[in-house]
């Protein structure tokens, strides 16, 4: 197989055969005898086996019905960037699993009180994974406040702990003038790369034929993703690492594609694994635990 062409970026996992694409220029994407095939200059095909997530970083790309209808079938994540190329919206197949139905069914009818204490789970989670990191980066002080504040993280964050943490949390990392609602390299990097960790999240909650929109403590109308909100709580320290680490960066493409390649990111859960592959187990345990009512099957992240 020839080298990609400059317009494809691939973070590869050689153990797995598992592929987050990017194409970053002007092309037409097709696909043909399970390949995807990507034109420009040059002819590219992969194998949709080995892809799990297509980012679409160009408005100059046009694709085939029969490519899009593919890729929801194998259950690809395909998500497509605006103008600016910042992700803007995400194809889900409607039928993730063989009996979507019953699996509904069953997550319209998970105990409100078995949702409160996962929900309260991930939010201690969260919050000791984000004191783990300030620990890491010898902020002690700081660390051992949001210690305390995971410990007295009570049902529906009723206290608001969560928001107390975040914000002695960004400001201890990124200066007290920070704040998440300016516009910064900082915090174009880290939507950037909680919309990657989403989408993700989105592909397994779906695979499990289960609704995105129902969540157990996010319930906006307006949000598809409720479900997966939650879900993502823990895994968000992974993010703040790496921008955290390169805060002085230009975010450019290049920036973009690592953030996209965090996937492939080697993590402890259970077993080493990567990224994407620990997500998936996570977002099944979840469910898992939801659906049996038992709290013991829940596998969260735990920052190391």
């Amino acid at each position: 197989m020839n080298p990609a062409p400059d317009f494809i970026r691939k973070g590869r996992n050689s153990n797995l055969g598992w592929r987050c694409v990017v194409v970053e220029s002007q092309c037409k994407i097709s696909c043909s005898g399970n390949y995807l095939i990507v034109r420009n200059e040059q002819v590219k095909k992969i194998h949709l086996s080995e892809i799990c997530y297509l980012m679409i970083a160009s408005t100059n790309v046009s694709l085939t019905g029969v490519a899009l209808c593919e890729l929801a079938k194998q259950n690809i994540k395909v998500v497509f960037c605006d103008e600016k190329h910042n992700p803007y919206g995400e194809i889900m197949p409607y039928y993730g699993s063989h009996n979507c139905s019953k699996r509904i069914k069953k997550q319209i009818n998970w105990h409100a009180n078995l949702k409160d204490e996962i929900n309260l789970l991930i939010i201690k989670r969260k919050i000791l994974n984000q004191a783990k990191l300030l620990y890491k980066l010898s902020f002690d002080d700081r660390a051992k406040m949001l210690e305390e504040y995971a410990d007295s993280v009570i049902k529906n964050d009723e206290t608001n702990r969560e928001g107390h943490s975040a914000k002695v949390y960004f400001n201890t990392l990124f200066g007290q003038e920070f704040s998440r609602q300016i516009d910064s390299n900082v915090n174009s990097a880290l939507n950037y790369g909680y919309t990657v960790l989403l989408s993700c999240i989105n592909r397994e909650v779906v695979a499990n034929g289960c609704l995105t929109q129902l969540g157990m403590q996010h319930c906006n109308e307006f949000n598809e993703f409720n479900f997966s909100c939650d879900l993502i709580e823990p895994f968000r320290i992974i993010v703040d690492e790496y921008v955290f680490l390169n805060r002085d960066r230009t975010f450019d493409s290049e920036y973009k594609h690592d953030l996209i390649n965090l996937l492939n990111k080697r993590v402890n859960l259970g077993c080493e694994r990567h990224l994407h592959n620990a997500i998936a187990v996570s977002v099944k345990s979840v469910i898992d635990s939801l659906d049996e009512n038992d709290v013991s099957l829940l596998k969260l992240y735990e920052f190391e």
